[in-house]
């Protein structure tokens, strides 16, 4: 017969306890998530002649070009910068969200760590 509170076959825990705690964990990233999608990331390129601004949802807001690298003789250049900056500036936000991932499952990745 199963312990009392514990699973058929005698695995510990509670099930009301795991149950409480994966919720309390789901609603600590939604909100996690809700900041990163309202924190804004910004990131340069050509030493600061293009500024990209996005926010943690992957939303640019915001192109800033210093007037020196607009030259109409050089689009090209332009554009890589562009991209570049634009670039940056996700990889930042891919870096938050997977700080915060890992915050939140304690290092272990994936599914906890979970070994399925």
């Amino acid at each position: 017969m199963a312990k009392r509170g514990g699973f058929p076959g005698g695995m510990p825990g509670n099930m009301n306890n795991l149950l409480k705690q994966a919720q309390r964990m789901q609603r600590q990233m939604e909100e996690q998530q809700k900041a990163l999608e309202e924190k804004e990331f910004s990131a340069t390129a050509g030493g600061g002649a293009v500024e990209v601004k996005m926010t943690g949802k992957r939303e640019i807001t915001a192109v800033v070009l210093q007037p020196e690298v607009v030259d109409p003789d050089d689009i090209e250049m332009l554009q890589d910068l562009i991209i570049a900056a634009a670039n940056e500036a996700l990889r930042k936000v891919d870096e938050e969200t997977a700080a915060n991932m890992n915050r939140m499952t304690g290092g272990m990745g994936g599914l906890g760590g979970l070994p399925f």
